[in-house]
């Protein structure tokens, strides 16, 4: 039973109560989560370097496991509870991956992606986050009572799956069309894929554009009105106010150095890349110790919590327990962590070059051992974050690049105070570099720490409504981490060998118009090089958290309000720093989520009466929500199977059809075919 809040009372009952036992953990369950994690990961490992967001799976990998376990002659709802467990958190782990470590070939430090670096990175970081979420779950989710969207959603798909539903039809409808669109975008070039422009005013210059790829129309829906007008209000203060008051201002010298010759929405796009995007770093970098200072009283709680359920649980006889309330015993949580430290610290040791580093062996092995010891507080802290954040806006919306940004900003002024000394990093290129790796390797732990927290915790949301066992789900969870851990380093090889990263690439005449622009590891890469450098723009990072505190002020006037819409400062922020042309199209999903159910409530009297209502708009949201899935997995896909044939004929061209002078007659196309599926997914979620 639910409270109007939409908190679950007291006398809550999950769907499968802890009286009644299911197999959970089958070796068919667990064949199927490794398959699922590891093709979920390299799909949103695309789709994040593309757009800079991912959406958690948790959804599509429950209806994918519904659909195939039906096949078998016996299965349950715990059952595909614990799959879609496993294969969540791939898509999670290839989000704290691609934000941080693809910045070591932007820095020019990595020539390409290393299997076991790559891999022991990532699976240290995402075990330290399921192993960092374990106390937190009872806090988080029993007592706190968050919402946790995106885990009561997956629980209703579930549910609905048990019971019989159409979810598997409407995933794969979706997946097949977004998956066509984005063949004929990316692979034959018949369709366009984006459309820009800009406009000068004096010597102010306007850029405007929009990417016409449907899978931001799903992640605009997911996220909802409210942070998708967020993120479009940060691509405006941006694109709309930053870049041209900044070509408006700037000497005619500076301006040229950074457009090296680019007019029209190319200068603008420079600008913002070389400076207006600085914004987002100080907005980011207040918004991180914003929400680490609101959640100091919830992280003790959980803490306090779990060692009180331990003591419990040790005190007496351990089934006196509920099933349903089983965690991993702490002690377990504790020498786990520090099993983790010893291969995190190898990991430093073998990618952190001393010579190129240029510091005593004594000075190396402290710094690294220092890196290793504010990876795991840091880690912690920020796993904390980011599960209380997950709770709040879901794990699609979390911010976790923010507090990415903040870890690799504060290890790299320490690294800065601890070698300053010895070192003059303006001078030596290779030893700024290093250092700036250094800080990007214990942000990459931390950062897969916090993107596998926030997504764990929806899964143990999900679990925590149906029924599950919580300490199966967390085993689960590490069975998940391992399968992605092993699949990301070759998919991002292959990715970066068939597009290039940002203005990366692995051979000469490759088109810059493909390359996935990964924009938090740009991002990343440029903090951390910046503060060694000491080129880092710190007016613009000023400016960007004074943006940041007057969000935060505004936050709190509307919750004093009581006003269903929030302005989380991090929200604002990712827009900042994104171009304008990938908010425009979030923002178009999030709008069609609003107008769907303002259609609905139109049509409350003729739906029925309150009950038949509520279902009515129930149903409408599940449906849309699947649908919106089904696009972004559909465009993710195919643009991984498409990486194969470019990165074997080296060339992005080699599946092109379009004849020359095609490009007017490809940019129509595009705009209707953006157009038919808007209208498509507000259909499909406004249908009573």
């Amino acid at each position: 039973m639910n409270t109007p809040t939409g908190k679950q009372s007291p006398a809550f009952t999950p769907y499968i109560p802890a009286s009644k036992t299911l197999p959970e953990i089958t070796v068919k369950a667990v064949i199927l989560g490794f398959i699922l994690s590891a093709v979920l990961a390299g799909a949103n490992a695309y789709l994040g370097l593309k757009v800079g967001l991912t959406v958690s799976a948790s959804i599509p990998a429950a209806v994918i496991s519904m659909a195939i376990l039906r096949f078998f002659r016996e299965s349950n709802i715990l059952e595909n509870n614990i799959v879609q467990t496993a294969a969540s958190a791939g898509e999670s782990l290839a989000a704290g991956v691609i934000f941080t470590l693809p910045a070591l070939l932007m820095l020019q430090y990595w020539q390409g992606f290393d299997f076991l670096a790559t891999m022991s990175i990532a699976l240290t970081g995402g075990v330290l986050g399921v192993l960092f979420t374990i106390p937190l779950r009872r806090a988080l989710i029993i007592e706190a009572q968050l919402q946790f969207p995106e885990g009561v959603a997956t629980a209703e798909v579930l549910k609905a799956g048990a019971e019989g539903g159409e979810g598997a039809r409407y995933i794969a409808l979706a997946g097949v069309a977004g998956a066509l669109l984005k063949l004929f975008q990316t692979g034959f070039r018949l369709v366009a894929d984006s459309a820009a422009g800009a406009v000068q005013a004096g010597r102010a210059v306007f850029g405007y554009g929009t990417e016409l790829g449907v899978a931001l129309l799903g992640v605009g829906y997911i996220v909802g009105l409210n942070i998708a007008v967020l993120v479009f209000a940060g691509g405006l203060i941006s694109w709309l106010f930053g870049i041209p008051l900044y070509t408006a201002m700037a000497s005619p010298e500076a301006l040229a150095a950074l457009t090296e010759g680019a007019t029209g929405y190319e200068a603008a796009l420079a600008v913002w890349s070389g400076r207006i995007r600085y914004l987002g770093v100080g907005a980011m970098a207040l918004g991180g110790v914003w929400a680490l200072l609101s959640l100091v009283k919830p992280i003790r709680d959980g803490i306090r919590s779990s060692l009180s359920a331990v003591r419990e649980a040790r005190s007496g006889d351990r089934s006196g327990i509920a099933r349903t309330e089983r965690d991993t015993p702490i002690h377990i949580v504790l020498w786990g962590t520090l099993a983790m430290s010893l291969p995190i610290f190898v990991s430093f040791l073998f990618i952190v070059d001393q010579e190129a580093l240029g510091i005593t062996a004594g000075l190396y092995w402290g710094t690294l051992a220092g890196g290793l010891v504010f990876a795991l507080l840091a880690g912690f802290l920020f796993a904390s974050v980011a599960g209380y954040m997950a709770g709040l806006v879901g794990s699609s919306n979390n911010p976790i690049s923010g507090v990415t940004i903040a870890t690799i900003l504060s290890t790299s002024l320490l690294l800065l105070w601890v070698l300053g000394s010895q070192i003059n990093f303006a001078v030596d290129a290779m030893q700024a570099t290093t250092a700036a790796a250094t800080a990007i390797l214990v942000g990459a732990v931390v950062c897969c720490a916090a993107a596998i927290a926030g997504d764990n915790m929806q899964d143990l949301k999900a679990g925590y409504l149906v029924g599950a066992t919580p300490f199966r789900q967390q085993i689960m969870q590490v069975v998940g981490v391992v399968a992605a851990a092993l699949a990301l380093a070759p998919i991002l090889d292959l990715l970066f060998q068939a597009y290039g990263l940002g203005d990366i690439f692995p051979r000469e005449g490759m088109d810059p118009s493909q390359a996935l622009q990964a924009p938090q590891a740009t991002l990343m890469s440029s903090v951390a090089d910046g503060v060694f450098r000491q080129d880092l723009p710190w007016n613009m990072i000023t400016i960007g958290a004074l943006i940041a505190a007057a969000i935060i002020v505004l936050d709190k006037y509307l919750e004093r309000r009581g006003g269903a819409f929030r302005a989380p400062v991090l929200a604002v922020a990712v827009g900042v720093y994104l171009p304008l042309e990938l908010t425009v199209p979030i923002f178009v999903g999030g709008l069609i989520a609003f107008l769907a159910q303002r259609s609905l409530r139109r049509r409350k009297d003729q739906i029925g009466g309150e009950v038949a209502y509520e279902e009515a708009v129930q149903k409408a949201k599940r449906r849309g929500l699947l649908f919106a899935s089904g696009l972004i997995t559909g465009e993710a896909l195919v643009g991984i199977l498409l990486a194969i044939p470019f990165a074997a004929a080296q060339s992005t061209q080699v599946l092109a059809l379009a004849p020359e002078g095609f490009a007017p007659v490809a940019d129509a196309l595009g705009l209707v075919a953006f157009g038919c599926f808007i209208a498509w997914l507000y259909r499909v979620a406004r249908r009573a």
